[in-house]
């Protein structure tokens, strides 16, 4: 691995987790990760360090990230979102200061200098918003599960500057951001993308030895290097005949249920359609009557749930994802 490591040992990382500085600067070509679980079991693969080098110079040529840049890190490097981190630090010769995971993303960061890259997952923003030290954040990058409107419009207020990342462990973290309260994906550098005939998103990414993935995401492509994402093709429900994209119909109901109701629409067999929607409350402040009426003020006739079902025990993957079951 001499090749990937000529010159990285320049970058200065501090704090928790130095132990994947030392994996990745090893002569194996190769790193051990894990997918998510989030669409299935989660998977042991092996990423080529040449892959995660082209990442990162990617991620770094968008942020404009160089040795002069300081970077903090929250997120355990057990998941792709932290090794990536890492890396970045590696490639750029930037500072960068690992610290233990934890629900406040700055709750053992003592410095005072602006953060020019932090990233997060959703569960961690509350706490974040809720710290002084957040106008040190030049650049927020959110992975790991959906940004809640209400927290997207905090941190507008705010003033911090968000982006929502899309990508998974297989492309070595994300290949497109989008601003916070844009709902267009724009491609890193040297990433393009098309659909397939399914109308899923297919990701070209020629410098990196993947090539291209083929996803399950629906997407409609703006242009070769923009999208908009609709959902899982494997969450869609077919009710009699019409395709109901569960994330999108979420998107339109989450403003009218509240910041206090936690939700997700999914499907369950029916005589009559084949396939029928129904809403799983998990928190709610609404009864059954106001969460179904409206969803009728909101969504279009053939897709209003038939049924409300609460789930107090919501399964989550080990990364905090909330797993979506079909009745």
């Amino acid at each position: 691995m001499a090749h990937a490591a000529d010159g990285m040992d320049r970058a200065l990382i501090t704090g928790d987790d130095r132990g994947f500085v030392s994996e990745f600067l090893s002569e194996s070509d190769c790193i051990t990760a894990h997918t998510s679980g989030s669409t299935g079991k989660p998977k042991e693969i092996r990423l080529l360090k040449a892959d995660m080098i082209a990442s990162a110079t990617a991620t770094c040529r968008f942020f404009g990230i160089t040795q002069r840049s300081r970077l903090v890190c929250p997120l355990s490097t057990d998941y792709i979102a932290g090794k990536m981190m890492v890396v970045r630090s590696l490639v750029s010769g930037a500072r960068l200061e690992m610290l233990h995971p934890d629900i406040s993303p700055l709750s053992g960061w003592n410095g005072h200098h602006c953060i020019d890259l932090l990233p997060v997952v959703p569960s961690q923003i509350e706490s974040l918003l809720d710290d002084r030290r957040v106008s040190q954040v030049a650049n927020l990058l959110v992975g790991g599960g959906a940004l809640s409107d209400r927290l997207s419009n905090r941190l507008d207020k705010a003033g911090v500057k968000t982006w929502v990342s899309y990508g998974m462990t297989e492309t070595c973290s994300h290949v497109a951001l989008r601003r916070s309260g844009c709902d267009i994906y724009s491609a890193l550098p040297g990433v393009t993308f098309s659909n397939d005939e399914r109308g899923c998103l297919v990701i070209d990414i020629p410098e990196m030895s993947v090539k291209r993935v083929v996803t399950n995401d629906m997407a409609e492509i703006v242009s070769g290097t923009q999208f908009r994402w609709r959902g899982r093709i494997d969450n869609v429900i077919n009710s009699g005949g019409v395709k109901i994209h569960p994330e999108e119909d979420e998107r339109l109901l989450a403003p009218v249920l509240g910041e206090n109701t936690r939700f997700y629409i999914t499907s369950r067999p029916s005589a009559q359609w084949g396939e029928e929607a129904v809403i799983i409350v998990i928190d709610t402040d609404l009864s059954d009557t106001e969460i179904i009426n409206a969803c009728r003020r909101t969504l279009p006739t053939w897709h209003i749930p038939k049924a409300i079902i609460h789930d107090m025990s919501p399964a989550f993957t080990s990364s905090g994802k909330l797993i979506r079951r079909k009745l």
